[in-house]
C-alpha cells in the first residue's frame, strides 16, 4: 500500500505549482518553515489545517486526526485512501493547507 499511495501522492503534488514534494524516506511538503502534508510509513496521508478547518474536515470526510509513528500529529487530518483517487479534491485540500501555513509566522 505504501508504494501505491506514494505514487498517488506524487501525482497529486506534481499538479500543485506552488510547492513540491520533499523527503526520500518520509515524503512531505513544506512551506514557510512548516510541514503541511506527509505520507507516513504505513502509507497514510495527512494534511495540516487550522483547528477550525481541521474539525470541519474530520466531520466532512468522516475521518480523524492523523497519526505518524504512533503519535497524533496535532493539526493534521487523516486523508482516507479512497480520497487519494479524487485528484481535484486533493489538490484543493493541499492548496488550502499551503495557504494556511503561509499565514503563520515564518520559522
Amino acid at each position: 500500500m505504501w508504494k501505491e499511495n506514494l505514487k498517488k501522492y506524487d501525482e497529486i503534488v506534481d499538479k500543485c505549482e506552488r510547492f513540491e514534494r520533499k523527503g526520500k524516506t518520509m515524503p512531505y511538503t513544506s512551506a514557510n518553515g512548516y510541514m503541511f502534508s506527509l505520507l507516513n510509513k504505513d502509507g497514510e496521508f495527512g494534511i495540516r489545517f487550522s483547528k477550525e478547518i481541521q474539525e470541519k474536515y474530520i466531520e466532512e470526510l468522516d475521518s480523524s486526526l492523523f497519526k505518524s509513528h504512533g503519535a497524533v500529529m496535532r493539526g493534521y487530518v487523516l486523508i482516507k485512501n479512497e480520497m487519494l483517487d479524487n485528484h481535484e479534491k486533493m489538490i484543493e485540500l493541499l492548496n488550502e493547507s499551503y495557504d494556511y501555513v503561509m499565514t503563520l509566522d515564518p520559522k
